[in-house]
């Protein structure tokens, strides 16, 4: 009876002593500051976010896709997982640093889409300007060309009427014979 007791009050004060003496990971020594984690983990989410195709490009010019992010900030995998660690037990630290990570890819992101709409313009641009100058060019053999094509086709009693309203309407397509060798 008496053990039991001892046993009962025993537990809840070794856990609670256990509890007071773990106050977190020590602060390291090399410890990655908040500004430059921001940097290493956007940089790994890049690397990691890249497509196959993206990644096999990567390793064929040469970049080691596993090694990458930590050569590029001089760091090594130990001296991130401690940092790493230490920051997420200090969970507004954390926080923090994800916060800026999220906004700065949010950026890249706009960015990319920005600079993809206006390349997207600029290639509407010079296919409308091409049009505009092949049309207005008076070539009269394009012209003739033209007008020859349409008046086969008029002239075939074969051709369906949905062929003829395509050519109508700018559809051009090239007859083939029946003599034409297969």
């Amino acid at each position: 009876m008496i053990f039991k007791r001892f046993i009962t009050y025993l537990i809840p004060l070794l856990a609670f002593i256990a509890c007071n003496k773990f106050n977190g990971p020590k602060k390291p020594k090399n410890l990655i500051s908040k500004e430059q984690m921001v940097n290493i983990i956007i940089d790994a989410k890049l690397i990691s976010s890249a497509s196959s195709i993206n990644k096999k490009l990567m390793v064929d010019s040469g970049v080691d896709i596993e090694n990458y992010v930590y050569n590029k900030h001089q760091i090594d995998s130990l001296q991130f997982a401690l940092s790493n660690e230490y920051y997420a037990y200090y969970v507004k630290d954390y926080e923090e640093i994800y916060n800026q990570v999220t906004d700065s890819l949010e950026l890249l992101q706009t960015k990319y889409k920005d600079l993809e709409a206006e390349e997207w313009k600029e290639k509407t641009k010079r296919e409308e300007d091409s049009l505009k100058a092949v049309f207005a060019n008076n070539d009269s053999t394009l012209l003739k060309n033209k007008i020859n094509i349409r008046a086969v086709f008029n002239k075939d009693s074969l051709l369906k009427n949905s062929e003829k309203s395509k050519l109508q309407k700018g559809f051009l397509v090239e007859p083939i014979s029946d003599n034409e060798s297969q």
